[in-house]
């Protein structure tokens, strides 16, 4: 068990846990923070809808991967001794319900009103809306789903502010026999100086997991990645002529950045396109990717800005011009001075990350 120690002035001492006043406050908190667990591969989810109707229950949380597999989240606190007991049953339950269900009746009859609380009308729509790579296909998204629905592959997230030794092990006996992926979290909430500290845990029982032997595709993908830039450049070679110069300009920009050691590079080949991801270090994301689709473009990500640089977003949007500064909005109008711009945006990210 993780252990939080604070001097107290004369000593050091281990750090109670505060707590939480009520499910309720655990259950918000996954739902506005799902980033925050540390689940088996860490995926990115997106959160579809709180209080799911499943048969006659209620899931707590039903979230998404953009591999395409569907996450059923149930939140319980180990005070609750009854509910504790009952969280694996539960799932299960939730889990079944879902197997074998049609997408598009799950679209429609299951999640069809959360969809629409988030101005979304299907779940591809849903997860591309927080694409921030550009490699996102709604085709094969959809088809993925339709497997993963037909062979009841979900993820299972039991998230509890302590986990009894029995559950544990309950946990890791089901992940290991019924061919199932089972996050068993525990997110214990801490007082310090009038800040709340979180601090999130995967429990991982003594088993071996069979999801090893089951590759996913990255972000629901079927296209290939490769680390670097190098294959990424041999793509422009095979563009159209006039579309190389661009291509060249844009490679050499990322390539400094990465020199700099303020991005990383990683190469996506897709059916018709090849990405550039220009990545932040240690983010799974990046302001902006290279396109080479029959010519040059950059595509740029709105949510990225929000998130990482909040203050560039005015200055960045008036060197657009005519483009705008949306969620994975393609740019042809590239300048010396935009790339300038983006450049500096790259710095200081990189800069605050490693401070």
């Amino acid at each position: 068990m993780t252990a939080i120690w604070h001097n107290t002035g004369v000593k050091w001492e281990v750090l109670k846990a505060a707590g939480f006043p009520d499910e309720a406050a655990l259950h918000t908190l996954v739902q506005e923070a799902p980033h925050l667990l540390p689940l088996s591969g860490s995926p990115r989810l997106v959160v579809l809808g709180r209080e799911v109707r499943l048969g006659t229950g209620y899931a707590d949380l039903i979230a998404i991967e953009p591999s395409s597999r569907l996450a059923i989240i149930e939140v319980k606190l180990g005070r609750n001794a009854e509910a504790r007991r009952a969280v694996v049953a539960q799932v299960l339950t939730y889990a079944a319900h879902l197997h074998r269900l049609d997408r598009e009746v799950l679209e429609r009859d299951v999640l069809g009103s959360h969809l629409r609380k988030l101005g979304q009308d299907s779940l591809a729509a849903a997860v591309q809306a927080k694409d921030e790579e550009g490699t996102f296909d709604a085709d094969e998204f959809n088809e993925k789903l339709a497997e993963c629905l037909e062979e009841g592959r979900f993820r299972l997230v039991l998230v509890l502010d302590e986990a009894p030794p029995e559950l544990v092990k309950l946990v890791g006996y089901l992940e290991s026999a019924a061919n199932l992926v089972i996050d068993l979290v525990t997110v214990a909430a801490y007082d310090v100086k009038g800040s709340r500290v979180l601090v999130p845990q995967r429990i991982d029982p003594e088993h071996t997991s069979v999801e090893a032997a089951r590759p996913a595709y990255k972000n629901g993908n079927k296209g290939t990645y490769a680390d670097g830039a190098d294959s990424f450049a041999a793509t422009i070679e095979k563009s159209p002529e006039e579309q190389r110069p661009m291509l060249r300009k844009l490679f050499d920009w990322a390539v400094t950045l990465e020199q700099k050691g303020v991005a990383e590079l990683t190469t996506y080949h897709g059916k018709t396109r090849s990405l550039l991801l220009v990545h932040i270090p240690g983010e799974e994301a990046g302001f902006v990717t290279v396109w080479n689709e029959h010519g040059a473009a950059l595509q740029v990500w709105r949510t990225v800005f929000q998130r990482l640089a909040p203050d560039a977003i005015a200055s960045i949007e008036k060197l657009l011009g005519d483009d705008r500064l949306g969620q994975g909005n393609n740019v042809k109008n590239i300048t010396d001075e935009l790339l300038a711009a983006l450049a500096n945006v790259y710095e200081k990210a990189a800069s605050t990350a490693a401070a």
